[in-house]
């Protein structure tokens, strides 16, 4: 019970006070003259006002209200290093005993993890510490403990931001002087044009250590190739070229050697990944003569906005004399020794279509294509009946890279074309929309003529009458090559027999020419799936061997693929941690970026203070260290309520604040002047004032 005096006035105040006042100069007058009845009349006009102010004793009910105390247990990805989660877990283990013995103190409990498929990275302590306060009377509020080593990113830049007065605790994981050394990243090319270099700018930090200006060496790796050194002085900004070396994820990795005692080798080194562009793809198309699929290839060129098509097409070869008039040729020479001599690297694909030799272009000039192939250069060769006679060009110095060799015959018999079972497994055909299965032929159209040959390397993924090699891909040292043994394709282009997938075919080969990621067959790949990573292997092997995931904290986990079809297998994995995940199956290597690639979780990992320390200190906390350093031993600090406006931090001990809220359960009102008692006595006071004046 709690009781409590209340006024209630039963007429204005403003003129109960004046009345008062009058009173008082009557009686003050009386008391002077020393008239009869002067302290009477005082005391009575004092009861009088005591009475109109009508006073009310008030009789509450109370019932204490709990405090509330916050637990916050950090366990992102930095607190996985050095023992630091074991202490944490032993931390939060010790404080909820401590907390459960205070009294009146009711507790609330967060975890905060890295974000894996959050927009935004790092630890969010202080979000996590809102939501458990969300329904939280200001009040109630007793104060938060936080177990972290200190790497939270969105602490308030002011207390007042957190909206409750109280203390915040902060009870430290990691080891004090930590030595830790990272690679910072200050800007990053995000996309780069195929071709041209793009600048990497960061700089190595070192915390816990005395350098004293002396260069280190900060190996560069592009795609997992072989790395280059490149000297670096510790917190001075560096630059670095790469090249766009193919479309796609272009991967650099900037890695720095471990330092002697060093926590951990997670960001001793950082993944950029640089998305290339082709800007223009420079083709050059050659048709041999005219025909009816010219116009196909022309027109599949044409249509794609990226491709900058130089296309030659030989009307009247050298032998043809027949006196057309000099005015009715062509008025554009064909430039042979620029194309194919000064300007040849230049192109990304050359096509020839149903070309064949009759000297327009010199031998030496088709040995610099070979030489173009052998160095990185991608030719398509489209042939037609021009390939199996005396003038075909594998009777030319290119004869040294193609894979198909003509045995002179030509077929002319209705067929569809098949994907052969190597086919199925390649990313060129596999897949191919009405390409059917091993229990159903393909839907798409007849054609009618096929150049027989003899495929002696690459791979045949397409197939007409007899099995006989349709489409053959082949790698030349750095170059590709492709061949495709007829040139009937223009006959799915026109909807003959309802067609086929001529336009996405010559595609994929185009692609697969020019080096395109999607489209290689060897390859290992990974992506982020909500909270999975996907691991895929393509290959033409029959079987693959398991893959090893090197997880952002530095464990390994080892992997089984299982085939999902022909020339792909899958599996995936739950993605626990935000950062770079590598993929490795001992051949190929591949990073996967969860979350963000690159988090400000990995980037710091040494124990500190000074990110909570403004927040701590204007809140009246303190901050814990659990580890001195020496052996195993923990300090665990006890807990206590305190007063508001007494220190809540000391050696050894945390404080949480004693509110002593409570919540009124019933209120009973008695006024004082209401009672009969208090009536009768007031007049009979009155009373006794008239009867000592009348003597």
């Amino acid at each position: 019970m709690n009781w409590t005096i209340e006024f209630s006035p039963l007429i204005p105040v403003n003129l109960l006070i004046g009345l008062i006042a009058v009173g008082l100069l009557l009686t003050g007058a009386g008391l002077l003259a020393r008239a009869r009845g002067a302290l009477l009349r005082l005391t009575s006009l004092g009861l009088l006002s005591l009475a109109l102010f009508n006073p009310t004793v008030r009789e509450e009910d109370r019932e204490p209200l709990n405090d509330i105390a916050v637990l916050v247990t950090d366990r992102s990805q930095s607190q996985q290093i050095d023992g630091r989660m074991e202490r944490a877990s032993v931390a939060e283990k010790h404080l909820r005993q401590e907390l459960a013995s205070l009294p009146n103190t009711e507790v609330r409990f967060a975890t905060v993890t890295s974000g894996i498929t959050s927009s935004e990275d790092g630890t969010r302590a202080f979000e996590a510490l809102k939501q458990a306060l969300s329904d939280v009377p200001p009040e109630r509020y007793a104060g938060a403990l936080i177990i972290t080593d200190g790497q939270i990113h969105d602490v308030p830049a002011n207390y007042g931001e957190v909206g409750y007065d109280g203390p915040i605790h902060g009870v430290m994981t990691g080891r004090r002087n930590e030595v830790d050394r990272r690679v910072v990243l200050e800007t990053a090319p995000r996309f780069g044009i195929v071709g041209e270099q793009q600048v990497i700018r960061f700089r190595v930090e070192e915390t816990g250590t005395s350098n004293d200006g002396t260069p280190i060496a900060v190996s560069v790796a592009i795609d997992g190739g072989q790395p280059r050194e490149v000297m670096v002085v510790p917190s001075q900004s560096a630059e670095v070229e790469i090249p766009i070396e193919h479309g796609g994820q272009n991967l650099t990795e900037l890695s720095v050697d471990l330092l002697p005692g060093e926590l951990s080798t997670s960001n001793n080194r950082a993944i950029v990944i640089t998305e290339g562009v082709r800007d223009r793809l420079r083709v050059l198309l050659i048709s041999g003569e005219p025909h009816p699929g010219e116009r196909t290839w022309r027109n599949l060129l044409k249509a794609d906005a990226s491709v900058d098509l130089v296309h030659f097409t030989i009307l009247r070869p050298p032998e043809k004399q027949d006196g057309t008039p000099i005015r009715e040729l062509s008025l554009i020479a064909f430039p042979t020794r620029e194309l194919f001599v000064e300007k040849l690297s230049q192109f990304d694909l050359i096509i020839f279509d149903r070309y064949q030799r009759r000297g327009v272009l010199p031998l030496a000039y088709l040995a610099n294509i070979a030489g173009y192939i052998e160095k990185g250069g991608a030719v398509l060769v489209a042939a037609g009946p021009d390939y199996a006679n005396s003038f075909s060009l594998y009777r030319t110095p290119l004869a040294s890279v193609l894979p198909a060799i003509p045995s002179g015959k030509i077929v002319e018999e209705p067929y569809r074309p098949r994907i052969t079972a190597t086919g199925q497994k390649h990313p060129v055909t596999r897949g191919l929309p009405g390409a059917g299965n091993e229990d159903q032929a393909p839907s798409w159209g007849r054609w009618f003529r096929l150049i027989e040959a003899d495929a002696r390397e690459g791979h045949e993924l397409m197939a007409g009458p007899g099995d006989r090699p349709l489409v053959v891909l082949a790698r030349r040292e750095e170059g590709r090559i492709a061949q495709m043994m007829s040139d009937h394709a223009w006959l799915w282009a026109r909807g003959f027999e309802g067609g086929g997938p001529q336009a996405e075919l010559l595609r994929r080969m185009a692609h697969w020419l020019m080096k395109e990621p999607e489209l290689e067959e060897e390859a290992l790949t990974g992506r982020q799936d909500g909270h999975r990573v996907i691991v895929e292997r393509r290959t033409m092997a029959d079987k693959v061997e398991p893959v090893t995931v090197t997880l952002p904290g530095g464990d390994k986990k080892k992997l089984n693929l299982r085939q999902l079809q022909p020339g792909i297998w899958q599996t995936a994995m739950e993605a626990d941690e935000a950062g770079i995940h590598r993929l490795s199956d001992g051949t190929l290597s591949a990073f996967v970026a969860v979350g963000n690639a690159d988090p400000r979780e990995a980037a710091e990992l040494h124990a500190t203070t000074e990110k909570l320390r403004p927040v701590v200190s204007q809140s009246n906390g303190g901050f814990t260290w659990l580890s001195s350093g020496l052996g195993h031993r923990l300090s665990l600090p006890r807990l206590s309520k305190v007063k508001a406006g007494r220190s809540m931090a000391g050696s050894g001990w945390l404080g949480l604040k004693a509110n002593e809220a409570y919540r009124v359960k019933s209120v009973n009102q008695i006024p004082i002047f209401g009672t009969l008692l208090s009536l009768a006595i007031l007049l009979g006071l009155i009373s006794l004032m008239w009867y000592r004046e009348g003597r």
